[in-house]
């Protein structure tokens, strides 16, 4: 290394922290970021990009099944597995790459190594070559989260997967099990069901995707059991009886155990935070359920030392790692950055029909005493919707009824992922319906359902 001194070291270089460094040395901070596995982290190379490319393969999949739908004809469509996860695999090798180059064009140093902090100001990173001791006086914390594991349910790579073992593997699940029906759980549910897959999915709560607004699940849920997925709420599966080729799960609903027989478990029960092994305990950071304690410009307390990302705690996306660090970059710098808000941090879920939301839920909006003004528009309402043959989803939002305020927006259906960033831009704005009644919106797309919402929150629908 040509220097061991920094204004800022980054431990971490996935979303937030390979962001906060960039921006970092964009306003002149001399800047390092420590990584122990790859660059992009694993939003990168095991999340985010990587499921997107094995989502897109299915979608295209159904699409292609589909054909007679269009007027067309495809002839003994079939998929190679191997082909589907090389192209992904393929994907996340390219944009790691990306990075890699993003951080050389910023002057950002990079040191690959596991890091420890011995004292404040100090981090100790332990490379192939040795051990590198490097300085500064800003640290940032952005070493991410892992999958939880729960006893009797952990992952073996055979029969029982992570999310890992998901996105690369050894084959194609007959009949499959996953446990926990949030983001990650019904992402690789729809991927494999609409390869064939026999899916159940088994969820604790009372409805499945338990953070969304219940309509939104709802609906949801009934699109897939109608593609062959068996939904099991309120259930638990209290353990795994695992067996040459097979595991016999038990599962528990309404004080009834019931056995039933799966060749792969797919394991999504949340995640925890890598916060063991940096000596945090030893330098007063506070930590609460394997998340360390920040406030809202993620400073722990500790002088110079701030968290950003999964290991600051929930919302556990990468959208909001790349916000804080780029808040924290510009805190260190000197500026007056906002805080991020995570009530106005937008939620999405790629599987199919896809789920995006922000804001608060009508049922949360009540419950913190708003009166409310809820307007909904289905999907077999929009003409661009029909067109493309996706006339089943619905997009729903919540007004404070007093002042016009957006609460939340919450949707299901073809493209509300791209969708959602009208209403989060909306609540950036802090606007209310009168502003969204007025805006004009191209015709014909699937955003004019977003107005179409709006106008039926205030009984001015056209459309339906």
């Amino acid at each position: 290394m040509a220097s061991s001194s920094f204004d800022m070291i980054v431990i971490g270089a996935g979303p937030g922290g390979y962001v906060a460094a960039i921006r970092a040395a964009q306003l002149g901070l001399k800047t390092c970021v420590v990584e122990r596995e790859n660059l992009g982290g694993i939003c990168l190379n095991w999340g985010c990009i990587p499921t997107k490319a094995l989502l897109r393969s299915s979608e295209v999949f159904h699409l292609m099944e589909r054909a007679k739908d269009y007027g067309l004809s495809a002839d003994k469509i079939g998929y190679d597995l191997d082909a589907v996860v090389k192209r992904s695999r393929g994907v996340a090798k390219q944009m790691e790459g990306g990075v890699k180059h993003l951080l050389k064009k910023n002057k950002v140093e990079v040191v690959m190594g596991e890091a420890t902090l011995p004292a404040k100001g100090k981090v100790s990173v332990k490379t192939d070559e040795g051990t590198e001791e490097l300085t500064a006086k800003h640290i940032v914390l952005a070493t991410g989260a892992r999958a939880r594991e729960l006893p009797g349910l952990e992952a073996d790579g055979d029969l029982v997967w992570t999310y890992r073992h998901a996105l690369v593997p050894p084959r194609m699940p007959k009949k499959l099990l996953v446990i926990g029906s949030g983001a990650i759980g019904i992402e690789f549910a729809s991927f494999y069901n609409t390869l064939g897959a026999e899916t159940t999915v088994v969820e604790v709560m009372d409805q499945i995707l338990p953070i969304e607004d219940k309509e939104i699940s709802a609906l949801a849920k009934k699109q897939f059991v109608k593609q062959g997925m068996t939904i099991m709420e309120k259930a638990t599966v209290k353990k795994l009886d695992r067996a040459k080729g097979k595991v016999t799960a038990h599962v528990e609903t309404g004080g009834k155990v019931e056995k039933l027989e799966f060749d792969t478990v797919i394991s999504a029960v949340g995640i925890v935070g890598n916060v063991e092994g940096l000596g945090l305990e030893d330098l007063g950071v506070k930590i609460d359920r394997s998340h360390v304690v920040v406030d809202e410009y993620c400073r722990t307390g500790v002088e110079g030392l701030f968290a950003i990302g999964d290991i600051a705690g929930a919302p556990w996306l990468a959208h909001k790692a790349s916000h804080e660090g780029v808040m924290v970059a510009e805190l260190v710098a000197g500026g007056h950055p906002h805080p991020v808000r995570p009530e106005s941090i937008a939620g999405c879920t790629y599987c199919q029909p896809q789920i995006a939301s922000v804001g608060l839920t009508e049922a949360k909006a009540k419950e913190a005493g708003y009166e409310v003004r809820v307007g909904k528009f289905p999907f077999i309402g929009n003409g661009k919707a029909v067109a493309l043959g996706e006339p089943e989803g619905l997009v729903k939002t919540v007004f404070d009824a007093k002042t016009g305020e957006l609460l939340g927006a919450h949707m299901v259906g073809a493209e509300v992922t791209e969708l959602i960033q009208g209403y989060v831009i909306g609540r950036q704005l802090e606007t209310t319906e009168e502003e969204l009644m007025q805006a004009v919106f191209p015709h014909p797309t699937l955003s004019e359902m977003m107005h179409e919402s709006v106008l039926a929150a205030y009984d001015r629908v056209i459309h339906i």
